[in-house]
């Protein structure tokens, strides 16, 4: 339960949840802690300081106890407004979501842990669709993977396997960082360090001779700027988020030149159904294998830890509560 700003939850008992009309009560078996949950939980956020207090956590993994169309114990991802929007979310035993914002995870995905998917969860969402729907990858394609050990960059590189890319470049940091992207077989990894964005951008064309069609970018600033001339002509370059700087310095000749395209991309952008399709086509390649991020189990008694650990920076591993 967050009861102040920009603190870190306390792990405490809470009244009984009960669904209401339209709403499907969960037991929640696994939650991540995300940027976003801290984010959120700021107060100072584009959504607001929402009212407190509440229960953090805006997504997770469970099984439903009632509420909506679906059958008892049918094991379900969810995804929860907890700090965009007054309420509470899914650091918790049981929690309350609408049935529109509950996908029912097929019997093929049992092979995943809770663990495992919740770790994946809406960063395996926004790593598939950033390609399949934003960047329309075609079979064949040369992808950059740019914050590569991060949980996005690490989807991205089996999603990008996944949905036949040619050639796939992993960019990150190197220690753990690197570890972490390397884990997920790309074709190359580019290890970066202080900001050099001349060096960042022969090291991609060394990777990428004919150059890269696609730009997964979940950081945007110096890192962008140096994929961008590094681009085949019509690239798409793909921003998820801004890790590394909320600004960019790009070319206009560059652009315009060889034709490139910069494109924006929300997971709130995304419909029920492609919501539901991605999580799917996550769950199964991690079912086998191809697709995953570097997580650990830790109970939610911990949940105060973990968020301490969280705003001093983490691990770079997920971190997922399992009540």
């Amino acid at each position: 339960m967050l009861h102040a700003h920009g603190s870190a939850p306390a792990y405490a008992d809470h009244a009984d949840q009960v669904a209401g009309e339209g709403e499907v009560l969960v037991r929640v078996t696994a939650a991540p802690v995300v940027p976003l949950d801290l984010l959120c939980a700021s107060g100072t956020s584009y959504f607001g300081a929402r009212a407190l207090p509440y229960v953090p956590g805006v997504q997770g993994v469970g099984e439903v106890v009632s509420g909506g169309d679906l059958p008892p114990g049918t094991r379900v991802f969810v995804a929860t407004s907890a700090g965009m929007a007054d309420g509470d979310g899914a650091l918790a035993e049981l929690c309350v979501v609408p049935a529109s914002a509950v996908v029912a995870l097929p019997r093929e995905e049992a092979d995943v842990d809770d663990v495992a998917l919740a770790a994946l969860g809406l960063s395996g969402v926004a790593a598939w669709q950033s390609l399949a729907w934003r960047a329309g990858l075609r079979p064949g394609e040369s992808v950059v993977v740019l914050g590569a050990g991060g949980a996005v960059g690490q989807a991205a590189i089996g999603a990008a396997r996944a949905q036949g890319a040619g050639r796939v470049v992993a960019v990150c940091r190197s220690g753990g960082s690197a570890g972490r992207a390397r884990a997920q077989g790309p074709n190359a990894v580019v290890e970066i360090g202080e900001p050099d964005p001349a060096g960042l951008t022969e090291a991609l064309r060394d990777a990428l001779p004919d150059g890269a069609d696609v730009v997964i970018d979940p950081v945007f600033g110096w890192v962008a700027e140096a994929a961008l001339p590094a681009m085949a002509p019509g690239g798409r370059l793909v921003n998820l988020g801004g890790s590394a700087s909320d600004a960019a310095t790009l070319s206009s000749a560059g652009l315009r030149g060889r034709g490139l395209s910069l494109l924006g991309y929300t997971n709130n952008a995304l419909t029920a159904d492609q919501r539901a399709e991605a999580l799917g086509a996550v769950a199964r390649l991690a079912a086998d294998g191809l697709v995953g991020v570097a997580h650990e189990a830790r109970p939610l008694a911990d949940v105060e830890e973990v968020w301490r650990a969280q705003q001093a920076g983490g691990s770079g591993v997920r971190q997922v509560l399992v009540p």
